[in-house]
């Protein structure tokens, strides 16, 4: 992996004597690290019910807990608008914001929680056909071009984001959700929107902090190096039993990672007819169930449209996307292997979302992987389960330490961060969703890219 040199000069004596601007160097998270390294301002406009209880939490972790803008550099800033109606309320969370931010320290968190508002024509909220409902739903919607601008506004390292808040949600089913998003865990994660629903079933009250994903089974695949590795390696450290899956080639890298892990390596190619039957099987066999399935396994295969061929094409789609929804499709269909809180975490791409020169079956598999997260969403909350997906930016890897420095450089700096990501950011994200407490998220697609310039 190449080392970031532009950013680390930036950090230098020299460069700060010439005046050279500054590429924050990222607080990340390692075990023990208290979820914030000072005080947060929690508050909320229109009446909001999550800022007792959000800064309840914020206490409990040892972090003080302000209601207004003082001397004090903020580590956070927790703004609840979830009862936001008018203009005058937007106004008000202006006046909140524009002091809080000047106080932000470097990594700093800004997160807003918004109202989820019906859509257009649901007679369940008729006043929404009028002009009180009309206002509250521009309003409700006009935090999101809020906080993505937030976003790029921000420097040395902080984020912003946004939770869109279901009415029926409890206060308990954002408790993983805000503690990701405070938390260094989140570092290459901004200007997002989230939205959060109720729960699909509830989570155990007994979690730990720490090692959130104890006592749950999970499975990676593409778990030999790069992404899928750092991916094992972190679900590892936050108490999950590991089950690594790669292809035969890769058996020794593979091994690797399931014994630094502690867990099972299995070699399987995903695109055999019989991989999702033996991938279930040996879950079965070895654990009795499955808690966190993380389909990461992907190739590129790349070449302009013009000069597409029939292998490059099926080859990135199969591994990419067909073998996502057969595995899918199995877990669904078999009767008692999702265990209780079950999640399913697809890795997609913003090559999906934005789209990619030379790069049309792979933005079209991880596109497809976002289709099929939105569709299969209702029929795993049927039993309980959740599945969404993440999809990476310019991610600091084996693969883009060997693009041409002009292309790498681009890469990284095209995004509110100024920076590329690291294989864990992404490992965080998945660890986050694959909890047994974060249930009130479904169906979602979260971007790990530093709020991209590229794309939505």
């Amino acid at each position: 992996m190449t080392s970031d040199t532009l950013r680390n000069w930036s950090n230098t004596g020299l460069a700060r004597r010439l005046g050279a601007p500054r590429i924050p160097v990222l607080r990340r998270y390692s075990p023990g690290q208290p979820l914030l390294d000072g005080p947060a301002l929690v508050t909320s406009v229109g009446g909001g019910r999550f800022a007792e209880p959000i800064a309840a939490l914020v206490a409990e972790t040892g972090a003080t807990v302000v209601t207004e803008t003082g001397d004090d550099k903020l580590a956070a800033v927790v703004l609840d608008l979830t009862g936001i109606a008018t203009l005058s309320d937007l106004a008000a969370a202006r006046r909140i914001l524009t002091p809080a931010v000047r106080k932000l320290a470097p990594s700093g968190r800004v997160l807003l929680l918004g109202p989820d508002t019906p859509v257009s024509g649901d007679s369940r909220h008729s006043d929404y056909r009028h002009s009180q409902g009309s206002e509250r739903a521009a309003v409700a919607q006009a935090l999101d071009g809020l906080v993505r601008s937030i976003g790029k506004e921000l420097r040395a390292g902080a984020t912003a984001n946004l939770l869109v808040v279901a009415p029926d949600a409890t206060p308990a089913a954002l408790d993983s959700t805000v503690r990701f998003f405070l938390s260094a865990r989140s570092a290459y994660v901004d200007g997002q929107v989230v939205h959060l629903g109720a729960a699909t079933d509830p989570a155990p009250d007994d979690v730990d902090p720490l090692r959130p994903l104890a006592g749950r089974v999970a499975v990676v695949t593409g778990a030999a190096r790069g992404i899928g590795a750092a991916i094992a390696d972190t679900l590892a450290r936050d108490g999950a039993t590991i089950v690594a899956v790669d292809i035969p080639a890769a058996g020794e890298g593979l091994t690797a990672v399931a014994n630094r892990t502690g867990g099972t390596a299995l070699q399987l190619d995903i695109t055999a007819p019989d991989a999702a039957q033996r991938l279930l099987a040996h879950l079965k066999q070895r654990h009795g169930r499955v808690d966190l399935v993380v389909h990461n396994a992907g190739i590129t295969r790349d070449k302009l449209l013009a000069n597409m061929d029939d292998d490059r094409w099926d080859a990135v789609l199969a591994v990419n996307l067909g073998a996502q929804l057969t595995v899918n499709e199995a877990l669904l269909a078999a009767p008692d292997l999702l265990g209780a809180n079950a999640r399913v975490v697809c890795v997609s791409s913003q090559s999906g979302i934005a789209g990619n020169r030379g790069q049309t079956n792979y933005a079209a598999s991880k596109a497809g992987i976002i289709g099929m997260v939105r569709a299969l969403a209702p029929r795993f909350a049927e039993r309980g389960a959740t599945i969404n997906a993440v999809a990476p930016g310019f991610i600091e890897t084996e693969m883009t330490a060997r693009m041409p420095l002009g292309t790498r450089e681009a890469g990284r700096r095209v995004n509110s961060l100024r920076q590329g990501g690291l294989p864990v950011d992404v490992a965080e994200t998945i660890g986050w969703l694959g909890q047994a407490s974060s249930g009130a998220v479904n169906g979602q697609v979260v971007r790990v890219c530093g709020q991209s310039m590229l794309g939505a």
